[in-house]
């Protein structure tokens, strides 16, 4: 009901023009890259997994190092290791 009162008081391009909306559409666009900035930091510490293992790392120092999860390291070596 509150979206329709408001689609009611405003038309779509007049609730586009206020400040409301503009830093909503702000906020929404940074927290989207940040959510990209975090998956592509955690791409990387999973590709980093099998040069730290050819090192002769465990797979627990790893996780401590990188700062994953065991049971991840773990299967990202297992992927390594068959491939």
């Amino acid at each position: 009901a509150q979206r329709q009162e408001i689609e009611a008081m405003f038309s779509l391009s007049d609730l586009k023009q206020t400040k409301f909306y503009q830093e909503a559409k702000e906020e929404g666009r940074e927290e989207g890259i940040e959510l990209g900035r975090q998956q592509e930091r955690q791409v990387v510490k999973l590709e980093t997994i099998p040069k730290l293992l050819q090192l002769g790392l465990s797979v627990e120092i790893i996780s401590s190092t990188l700062e994953l999860p065991l049971e991840t390291v773990i299967t990202e070596a297992r992927k390594y290791q068959n491939n």
